[in-house]
């Protein structure tokens, strides 16, 4: 939909709600999308973090206080996540957008969702970024179709599992295309910090939400300290985002490899093209990392009691993204007990010195970002087009107050889905444990 397509006059308001750092970026990339397509005739409010707030966006509750993960590391923070679900529910009725966006973080979106319609709000509700049904807690699906109108999925296997529940649902693409991801300039930052051109440089990526940084800093540490006696120096390059950056700096200090912190997100990519491995938290900077041609392996800690409870109801046999969507085992994923400083330093020094290895990655890569329709249309602007497609449809009354709940139609009793079904990933063992989607409600 083009401006030309918007009723005369007509200025759509929308409160988009991003939960963490990744949803600050997919919001950020929507809103800019939308005032693609609307010809600046925008208005926005809602949560957001330093992204959002460089598209103007005035975040009403600080960002720090949602991006949190797993149960364990919820349940401390409950009192003020709930109170912040009561404050966003008041500024949505009191604000009256014509329609509210909420960005993964399903459990502060989801609470958020339930409540305005248990106040009788009728206006849309679209959720993108589809929870891990296929992955685990297959019965969310059914819950989404109670509160939501329509919902926009980053990878295309998707869709089946809430359409069958009648939720209207549209694959719109992972923003990780319009990322840029691939037009790093590693000579720019060998530049900037004085890096010699033939010296050995490292990503590291300890994850956006303070738990993970927590746990997975000392491992990457020593792990470093492992790299640096089996070959030698090397200088290692942190990208961070607002939220953590603080704990990030403190955590490196000691570290092997003269760590530069970055911040700034156009840096972290002339960061990728620089280096020659990327350790890395398991979520979707995976993606980046592919973009980028980047050999990577990636690690995941949560605490010990949220790991027992996913170890229990996780269905897939791999969590990465890039291997979830090649269905096979080609990044190295570091989960649980596996995540240790010897494993990390293990599968980075292969990583390094394999070449054979790291032509496997690369072509693994190239195949896995094809299969996400790279070089098709703008993932945030087909994103743009739905949500401006839900506002027109409303307009003319084709789209109903509410979204209906169907019956079981392909979902078992169990709430698991239909055997039949063959999206990626989901075959043979279970992982302990998923972090691509918040182990919310």
């Amino acid at each position: 939909m083009s401006a030309a397509a918007l009723p005369a006059a007509s200025q759509p308001f929308l409160f988009v709600i991003a939960g963490e750092p990744s949803g600050d970026a997919l919001g950020a990339a929507l809103i800019r999308g939308l005032r693609a397509r609307t010809g600046g005739r925008l208005r926005v409010a809602g949560i957001g973090g330093e992204r959002m707030a460089a598209e103007g966006v005035a975040s009403l509750v600080p960002l720090r206080d949602l991006a949190i993960g797993g149960v364990a590391e919820v349940v401390p923070r409950a009192p003020v996540i709930l109170r912040r679900v009561r404050e966003t529910v008041a500024a949505v009725r009191a604000m009256r957008p014509d329609a509210v966006v909420t960005i993964d973080s399903s459990g502060f979106a989801w609470r958020v969702a339930q409540r305005l319609r248990r106040a009788g709000e009728t206006l849309p509700l679209i959720h993108y970024v589809a929870p891990m049904v296929w992955a685990w807690r297959a019965g969310r699906a059914r819950r989404m179709a109670r509160w939501y109108d329509h919902l926009m999925a980053l990878l295309p296997f998707e869709l089946p599992y809430f359409e069958r529940v009648g939720l209207a649902c549209s694959y719109v693409g992972h923003p990780v295309l319009d990322s840029g991801a691939d037009r790093g300039s590693g000579d720019r930052i060998r530049r900037g910090y004085g890096i010699d051109p033939a010296t050995l440089v490292l990503s590291v990526l300890p994850g956006s939400r303070a738990g993970e940084v927590q746990r997975l800093l000392p491992l990457f540490g020593e792990a470093l300290r492992r790299i640096e006696a089996a070959r030698g120096r090397f200088r290692v390059v942190v990208p961070t985002v607002a939220t953590v950056a603080a704990a990030v700096a403190a955590g490196v200090r000691g570290w092997p490899g003269e760590p530069i912190v970055i911040g700034e997100p156009e840096h972290k990519y002339d960061a990728f093209a620089a280096s020659r491995v990327a350790l890395a938290a398991s979520g979707s900077v995976a993606l980046e990392l592919a973009m980028a041609r980047l050999p990577m392996l990636v690690c995941y800690r949560l605490s010990p009691l949220t790991e027992a409870l996913l170890d229990r109801v996780v269905k897939v046999r791999q969590v990465n993204l890039v291997n979830l969507l090649l269905d096979r085992p080609l990044v190295p994923e570091l989960l649980r007990h596996n995540c240790t400083a010897a494993r990390i330093a293990e599968e980075a020094l292969r990583l390094i010195d394999d070449q054979q290895l790291r032509a496997a990655h690369l072509a693994g890569y190239d195949q896995a970002l094809q299969r996400l329709g790279a070089g098709g249309q703008s993932p945030s602007l087909r994103a743009a087009d739905q949500v401006l497609a839900v506002l027109a449809a409303r307009r003319r009354g084709d789209l109903a107050a509410r979204p209906r709940s169907l019956g079981n139609g392909g979902i078992h009793n169990d709430g698991n889905p239909d055997p039949r079904d063959r999206s990626p990933g989901t075959r043979n063992r279970k992982v302990p444990l998923s972090a691509h989607d918040d182990p919310g409600p």
